[in-house]
Parts: structure tokens; C-alpha cells; sequence
């Protein structure tokens, strides 16, 4: 398998409310999107919204399921201030503050907000992890 990650679905309890959350952070959606579901192009990666009973059924696997994950979805940004500003976007636009940008053991500087499906994000600022001029993350080799 080539090692890419090429589309992020996210099963929401209320694709008419996510749909509005994301809109409210300025992402414009795809002209792809249908009633049922919500793509936007996310760098070099898509992104979507699709009802979660609706999403269940197309893997197979029953809905039922709450809290934590298992997972996180991130957004690198240049600077710490740029933190602190996109968790107050987030808010403003209806999402939940989890925890407020603080310093990071590791050296940088991050903080989580959940978007109203409860999917967490984390807003980071990673010294060690530079983003390059398309504002994407560029790994070490």
C-alpha cells in the first residue's frame, strides 16, 4: 500500500450543524459535496462529513459508540499566538474549548478544541515539525 493518506471522514451525529461549524471557520465546501455528504479539500488531503448511522452502514459495523476515539485530527499553524487565535475561531463558530493553548512537554506549544460532533482537534505550534510554503507538514526523513 503507498503510504498516503488521501481522504478523513467524519460520522456526525448532525451533518446540518457540522456543515454550518465548518463554514462558520471559513472552509468552503467542494462542489462534490451532496445533501448527504459534505467534502472540502483539506491541503493535500480531503476531508468529509456523512451522517454517522449512515456511515456505520457503509462500513457494516453497528453506530453505537461514544467518548474518546481513539484518535485526534491536528492543524499545524507558524506560531504560538496563531494557536491561541484558531481556538477562539473555533469557539466563536460553535466549538468546544477542551483545553486552552499551553506550552507542550515536548518543546511546543498546543491546544484542543472539539468541533460539534465531538471530534477532537488539536491546534499546534511544533518548532520540530516546520511547514512548508503550501503551510503543510514536512516530516524529517
Amino acid at each position: 500500500m503507498k503510504q498516503a493518506l488521501t481522504l478523513v471522514t467524519l460520522g456526525v451525529g448532525d451533518l446540518a450543524r457540522s456543515r454550518a461549524f465548518y463554514r462558520a471557520l471559513g472552509w468552503r465546501e467542494s462542489s462534490a459535496s451532496q445533501e448527504a455528504i459534505a467534502f472540502y479539500q483539506a491541503g493535500s488531503t480531503a476531508f468529509a462529513l456523512f451522517a454517522r448511522d449512515a456511515l456505520a452502514e457503509d462500513a457494516g459495523v453497528p453506530p453505537q459508540g461514544a467518548g474518546f476515539p481513539g484518535f485526534t485530527l491536528a492543524h499545524n499553524v507558524p506560531t504560538e499566538e496563531a494557536v491561541d487565535a484558531t481556538l477562539r475561531e473555533a469557539v466563536a463558530a460553535g466549538g468546544r474549548l477542551v483545553r486552552a493553548g499551553e506550552k507542550a512537554p515536548w518543546g511546543g506549544y498546543r491546544g484542543y478544541f472539539a468541533d460539534p460532533g465531538g471530534f477532537l482537534w488539536e491546534v499546534c505550534f511544533n518548532p520540530y515539525f516546520p511547514l512548508d510554503e503550501n503551510g503543510f507538514v514536512r516530516l524529517p526523513e
